[in-house]
């Protein structure tokens, strides 16, 4: 039995509900991160809802912090979500037939990594679908950041800067579980932590702001990271230890 519009919008909210919960708590903490880099709950709201992905906004306030350059801003915004190029290629295979360049814009604009989940399991996405998804999702994550930064204003410091520690938590669970299940992954990540220390602390390294900084790293050791260990290779280490 084909679906109407109604059950496939409400199939898409259902699939949005506890995506939005998640998004809320987690743009809470980056709300915080937002005030730290003197924003006001407003611009952090506005740029949450103009920006649908946590890695990039979390990079984009660290640089503001720093006082970074515009050019600095937009490359390390295009590495950090370089990564949704490839889903929305993988899910315009899905899309049904016929579907208007304005619904593919509108879908590809809110493709994150928990909506690309629940959307490359549909047999065929429909836009209405989506619009479900994204309906519960896309307020989560405006509206926690904008009261992430309204209660880092009203809560006192100490108590903010201990709500700033769930960010590491937040960047922790993103690295840790691939880090556990491949030992190449684990250690390149060690890597990258000791050339970061070794860049902020070196003299030689003392004129260069910290967002080129982050830019060389992040160039030089993915470029590394895949002349060395193809993903091919990876995944053949990985059948190895099973």
């Amino acid at each position: 039995m084909k679906e109407t519009k109604k059950q496939l919008f409400v199939q898409g909210m259902r699939d949005g509900i506890p995506i939005g919960l998640g998004y809320f708590a987690v743009s809470f903490t980056l709300g915080i991160a937002a005030k730290n880099a003197g924003m006001t709950a407003l611009q952090a709201a506005v740029t949450s809802a103009l920006i649908n992905a946590s890695a990039g906004e979390f990079i984009g306030f660290t640089l503001i912090a720093a006082n970074a350059g515009y050019l600095e801003v937009m490359v390390m915004e295009a590495v950090a979500n370089a990564r949704y190029l490839l889903m929305s290629c993988a899910l315009s295979q899905k899309i049904s037939p016929g579907t208007g360049l304005l619904h593919r814009m509108l879908m590809g604009f809110y493709v994150t990594d928990e909506i690309f989940g629940v959307s490359i399991a549909q047999k065929e996405l429909k836009p209405i679908y989506s619009y479900g998804v994204i309906s519960m999702a896309a307020p989560g994550w405006t509206i926690g950041t904008f009261l992430g930064v309204l209660m880092g204003n009203i809560l006192p410091l100490r108590v903010v800067s201990a709500l700033s520690v769930a960010l590491y938590g937040m960047f922790a669970a993103v690295f840790v579980p691939p880090a556990k299940e491949n030992k190449i992954v684990a250690g390149l990540i060690v890597i990258s932590f000791i050339a970061s220390f070794v860049f902020n602390k070196a003299v030689i390294f003392a004129g260069i702001s910290s967002g080129i900084k982050i830019i060389i790293l992040t160039v030089i050791i993915s470029l590394a990271a895949a002349i060395l260990f193809p993903i091919g290779t990876m995944e053949q280490k990985n059948v190895e230890e099973v």
